[in-house]
């Protein structure tokens, strides 16, 4: 047996491998973390815990808002971005990372009102740019974010 790694250990080794990665994620470039594919609140409170410096803090407040204001929000995590939705209707915001903001994805963005400023290639795709100093008008953020939950969600 000599040479040979028990099922044991190699599980405890990946496992360890998996909470490495966890605590010391990989950041991409524009500091967007690198967090695997994963579904429900860990992934997702993952990769708000690996968001750098002010984003992090940002990222809580963002969860909270979109929890509070959908209580039955399915949360996931997959092209390296937290995606929230509705099960059965799919999905209505993504967060991503950049260097200098974090971008709110509303995927049905213009049938909100107001519609989101930030305007995307897809169609009915609305960004809203969080930046550092930005102060957040939460009561329209929750606004945004009840409308989107009400709308058909996009599928991925």
């Amino acid at each position: 047996m000599a040479g040979r790694t028990s099922r044991t250990s190699a599980k405890v080794t990946k496992k360890t491998a998996a909470e490495a990665a966890i605590a010391n994620p990989v950041l991409l470039s524009g500091g967007n973390p690198q967090i695997a594919k994963g579904y429900g609140d860990a992934p997702v409170q993952a990769y708000i815990a690996a968001m750098p410096g002010w984003k992090s803090d940002v990222g809580r407040r963002l969860d909270a808002l979109v929890t509070s204001t959908v209580p039955d929000v399915h949360k996931a995590v997959k092209w390296n971005s937290p995606l929230y939705g509705i099960e059965g209707q799919g999905w209505f915001l993504g967060v991503h990372c950049f260097a200098k903001y974090i971008k709110l994805a509303f995927f049905r963005g213009t049938s909100l009102s107001p519609i989101p400023a930030g305007e995307s290639k897809q169609k009915e795709v609305r960004y809203f740019h969080i930046h550092e100093e930005d102060q957040l008008d939460e009561a329209q953020l929750a606004a945004w974010v009840e409308q989107a939950s009400q709308l058909p969600g996009e599928r991925m």
